[in-house]
């Protein structure tokens, strides 16, 4: 029997009913509004208590019997985008509004969610409503309001519409009213048997024949239905739902218990009487409910308190809060946790429980989980494993197979070092340790000889848990040789090895020097140094030997002549490539500025000055201010203490060549001459012309014409350069001497890098003189002034202490 109806057809507006129930609204799988439950305001249940309801909200008018209003009604709350959603908390408590929630409510929302089985009903993506386009069920009760399709074909054929009254009855042509309410849908089908047999013929079969004309019963537009979902959930209240729904579907639409309310027990109550128990633990578990029955008109779902509940903490799978059936046992509750992590210590369980006076620990070992008893309030933790090996033994040093093995499959050396998969060849057998854990946890080294025991000369060493077999290399026992290369090769590796290399027997020089990736361009050949230690020297004299020196006349193609080839070296060689002393490489030099041609110009002589530089720039341009020119100077130290870090260094010179460095070094000095160009450029090669260095940068400004003012004056600012106006004049421009200022230190700095002083001359301050472009300062007081008025005190008080003085050695004297 297949059901066809709208997919809408669920949807109902809310009837009236008693105004003590609080409100709530649940949803059908479209995400429409499928049950409202009734309050005296008539506002849905997710609408806050002090907020107006939503205008889009439905009113809580009787439903009518118009199909095509109720379809404009069921297209109004389709649309709705205040519709709420299933499953939802519909309390003031909100998981999207908990940073306003106060602290009480959020307590109960933390505990709300650590209780097992409450976020299937707060999560909106689960719908457990039923789906109405599913095969009518034979044992479906038909009520008022249901639209019944009735079908008869094969040898008769014909259909009907109709929908059960009021009263439980429905009316046929030809057969008049029939009473169907309360009545399945098996039941139905055999009644209008009965009746149809009467003038249809072929319907009752005959003579041991079926039936050769069928007649069939389907369900149209079903009815809703108004549960009451009462006790300890989050939404109790009325609700209309489609006939087809469970009582499980009803407590979703509610919300599901709360903080309080019973996974394990939920009644439903039929005419007064317990019709149905339901655990909500065996859908979670098992994915079925025994006792969900579907829901009938005026069925009350309650809900009731929890009588026992315990919370499980530590390495379960799943730790919460968990409700127990009075006689379920710990191993029921570890169960429902979804058992132990892989790391959780199995062998004991502690339970943290509440006493009559106070809490108490009780330990159970694995071997009672099945018996043992839980109360509500426990709290049971499950600690995580000990980080440790019961059977441990571990062996280092020349083996194949270093690490860690078990003592029950290596239980002595031998056995041991055959399952390391034996001794590597650089093994030293000689002497060995095996550092043993005593019981008091003291190390003790025990030495052997490995080549006895191997031999069976001595007995093999039995092992014990932690024992660590140490087995040295002989590589390990002697000093690692090493030949260093230094100076002007192309050292590939120079980051890595700083010019170091492993020694070989029979390496010669030509071997070092290819692999230090031969010569630079600037490499002296022809005195390639090998520095030798002198093994031996005399040992107290003051002159003795240390080193010894061998020069080769090497050529670029790395060949030495015929009696020098293949000269053997020794471990600790130490081969210099000093650099050539007529080597030079290119140095520039940039101008910047009001230059004719600015840009990077090559020093040509070693003692080539800033005029040469100028003259082979054209000059200066018409707008160029030559007072004002800088040298700035930057040249890289080296740091002594710090460790060196070649690559860095050799990055940072080329930096300074190319003129490229940006931003402030640890290693680049800084350093902003100033000159006096335009001597430089009456009297070239004179004292004041500076010869040029690599990297110097020389920056000649365009033609200043404004003068700053800064430091302790009223208005700092920036005075237009006037010719003939003095230091005070542009201090006055910029509002004058504050009482704080230190007049006797203002100095000027002027374009060029130098700065010059006020001086004293008696008692009046001599200031510098200004030049376009300057920047005048005005230092504060170190100490605040004193007022006219304290003056005059303090000099009345310094006065009268004189003239006390004096009075007393007049008298002194007047008494001798």
């Amino acid at each position: 029997m297949i059901i066809s109806l709208p997919g809408l057809a669920q949807v109902a507006t809310p009837q009236s009913a008693p105004t003590s129930a609080p409100t709530s609204t649940g949803t059908n799988p479209s995400g429409t509004q499928s049950g409202t439950p009734r309050s005296q305001s008539g506002a849905q249940g997710n609408q806050p208590a002090n907020q107006p309801a939503n205008s889009n909200q439905q009113s809580n008018t009787p439903k009518s019997n118009d199909p095509q209003s109720n379809e404009k009604g069921k297209a109004a709350a389709n649309n709705d985008p205040n519709a709420p959603q299933e499953g939802a908390d519909q309390t003031k408590i909100n998981t999207s509004t908990t940073g306003t929630l106060s602290p009480a409510e959020q307590e109960k929302l933390a505990l709300r969610q650590k209780i097992y089985g409450y976020s299937i009903f707060a999560d909106k993506q689960f719908n457990p409503i039923p789906d109405l386009q599913i095969a009518t069920p034979t044992n479906y009760v038909v009520g008022p309001g249901d639209e019944l399709n009735i079908f008869i074909y094969n040898y008769a054929e014909a259909s009907y519409k109709t929908k059960v009254s009021r009263d439980g009855f429905i009316t046929i042509e030809r057969l008049g009213n029939i009473f169907v309410s309360g009545r399945t849908i098996e039941e139905v089908r055999k009644i209008l048997i009965d009746k149809f047999s009467k003038f249809t013929p072929g319907l009752i079969g005959a003579n041991g024949e079926t039936a050769r004309t069928k007649l069939m019963v389907t369900l149209g537009e079903i009815r809703n239905v108004k549960v009451f979902v009462t006790g300890e959930v989050i939404n109790p209240g009325t609700y209309e739902i489609t006939s087809l729904a469970s009582a499980f579907n009803a407590l979703y639409q509610a919300g599901g218990p709360n903080e309080i309310g019973s996974f394990r027990d939920v009644r439903v109550v039929r005419a007064g009487k317990v019709v149905s128990h339901m655990d909500i633990y065996d859908y979670l578990v098992n994915g079925k409910i025994d006792g969900d029955i579907r829901v009938q008109d005026n069925d009350n779902i309650v809900v009731g308190y929890y009588q026992k509940r315990v919370e499980v903490t530590g390495m379960v799978k799943r730790p919460g809060i968990y409700e127990l059936k009075p006689e379920e046992k710990l191993t029921d509750v570890i169960k429902y946790a979804g058992g132990f992590n892989d790391n959780a210590y199995k062998a004991r369980v502690k339970i943290e429980r509440i006493t009559s006076k106070e809490r108490k620990i009780v330990d159970v070992p694995e071997e009672n989980y099945s018996s043992a008893e839980v109360v509500t309030g426990d709290l049971i933790n499950v600690e995580t494993i000990l980080d440790r090996v019961e059977n441990i033994v571990t062996i280092e040093g020349a083996v194949m197979r270093q690490g860690n093995y078990s003592l029950d499959n290596s239980g002595t050396l031998k056995k041991l070092i055959e399952n390391a998969q034996g001794l590597r060849e650089d093994a030293f057998t000689g002497r060995i340790s095996v550092l043993r854990t005593r019981t008091d946890l003291t190390i003790e080294s025990i030495q052997l000889n490995l080549a006895d025991v191997l031999n069976n000369s001595v007995p093999d060493l039995v092992l014990t848990r932690l024992d660590q077999v140490v087995i040295p290399s002989k590589f390990d026992m002697a000093q690692s040789a090493i030949v260093t290369v230094e100076g002007e090769v192309n050292n590939p590796k120079f980051g890595e090895n700083d010019g170091k290399y492993p020694y070989v027997a029979n390496m010669t020089l030509e071997d070092v020097l290819v692999k230090a990736g031969g010569f630079r361009e600037s490499a002296f050949t022809t005195e390639v140094e090998v520095i030798r230690r002198k093994r031996n020297s005399i040992p107290g004299a003051a002159n003795a030997q240390i080193a010894e020196t061998f020069k080769f006349n090497v050529n670029r193609d790395l060949s030495i002549g015929n009696t020098e080839s293949n000269f053997v070296l020794l471990p600790f060689d130490q081969v210099i490539v000093r650099k050539s002393p007529n080597y030079v490489e290119q140095q520039s030099v940039y101008l910047e500025g009001e230059i004719l041609v600015p840009g990077s110009y090559t020093i040509i002589n070693k003692n080539d000055k800033i005029s040469d530089i100028i003259k082979r720039s054209g000059g200066l341009t018409e707008l160029a201010y030559p007072e004002g020119a800088t040298l700035l100077r930057r040249t890289f130290v080296k740091n002594i203490t710090a460790p060196t870090n070649f690559l860095e260094e050799a990055a940072t010179q080329e930096s300074i060549k190319e003129g490229t460095i940006t931003g402030d070094l640890p290693n680049v000095k800084e350093e902003s001459i100033g000159i006096k160009l335009i001597s430089i450029l009456k009297n070239p090669g004179s004292f004041e012309d500076l010869v040029v260095q690599e990297g110097d940068i020389i920056r000649i400004p365009k033609r200043l014409e404004t003068v700053q003012v800064t430091g302790e004056v009223l208005y700092p600012t920036t005075v237009k350069y006037g010719r003939g106006l003095s230091f005070a004049d542009y201090i006055s421009h910029s509002g004058g001497f504050t009482t704080k200022s230190l007049r006797k230190s203002s100095y000027i700095k002027y374009p060029n890098g130098s700065v010059d002083r006020t001086r004293k001359f008696m008692f009046f301050n001599v200031y510098p003189k200004v030049e376009p472009g300057s920047e005048i300062f005005v230092p504060v007081r170190g100490t605040p002034t004193l007022t006219p008025q304290q003056a005059i005190q303090t000099t009345i008080g310094v006065l009268s202490s004189v003239m006390t003085l004096v009075v007393t050695i007049l008298a002194f004297r007047t008494l001798k």
